[in-house]
């Protein structure tokens, strides 16, 4: 059974609809914490645990003696895509995606071979088709990074993301389907990610991996937010 959501979480919902929607603008301050707790009915505990989880995302700024600002929010069609309480779980995913590939897109600069080579240039071709396609694509999309995860030639790398694939999965739906929705020269920027991380892998460059694969997954992780943190 899963569990209901609790007050605080039913708030983060509520304000994080009304920052999507603009009735609490980007850059804007949020009214005080006394007019938004009386507005949703709920006490200022419970009103403060919900802007603390704003404030983990990067969505909210705490500025002391001023209150809290919306620094960024999500893209507008994310609500059409994913539930609101999602997005915390998101962001932990890619958070720690970030270090896991990162650190295996290194060894695997390290450690590749002529067939590894092969595998990651054919999983590139698959994901580019889906881009010509036009379909969302989230199994190819992560073939590729499996691929990269067995060329690092460890295999708590690819086993580690093989326990997670529902949870990388549904991440890579909701960026996948927003880079759709968007311009080609976004399809175009996420295919060079790939690109440089394959490139320096090929080039055994363990550093210039790491950070290439550490860029993608926070860039594809940003790309589904306006504004800055």
């Amino acid at each position: 059974m899963t569990e209901a959501p609790s007050l605080a979480d039913q708030v983060y919902d509520r304000l994080l609809q009304r920052i999507m929607s603009d009735e609490f603008p980007l850059n804007g301050r949020l009214p005080s914490e006394q007019s938004l707790s009386a507005s949703f009915g709920v006490s200022r505990p419970v009103l403060r645990d919900a802007l603390a989880r704003l404030r983990e995302d990067g969505i909210v700024t705490a500025r002391r003696g001023s209150g809290n600002y919306v620094t960024r929010r999500p893209d507008p069609r994310v609500g059409d895509l994913v539930p609101l309480g999602s997005i915390t779980d998101i962001q932990r995913c890619y958070e720690f995606r970030v270090d896991l590939e990162g650190a295996a897109a290194g060894w695997a600069a390290l450690r590749r071979d002529d067939a590894d080579l092969a595998v990651l240039e054919r999983a590139y071709e698959a994901l580019d088709r889906t881009y010509v396609q036009q379909i969302v694509g989230v199994d190819a999309d992560q073939a590729l990074h499996m691929a990269i995860a067995k060329a690092a030639k460890n295999p708590f790398y690819p086993a580690v993301i093989a326990q997670l694939t529902a949870q990388i999965q549904f991440g890579m739906t909701l960026s996948r389907s927003l880079t759709l929705l968007d311009v080609p020269e976004r399809q175009a920027l996420v295919q060079s990610e790939h690109r440089a991380v394959i490139d320096a892998i090929r080039a055994q460059d363990a550093a210039a991996a790491t950070q290439a694969m550490r860029h993608h997954i926070t860039a594809a992780r940003d790309r589904m937010f306006e504004g800055q943190t």
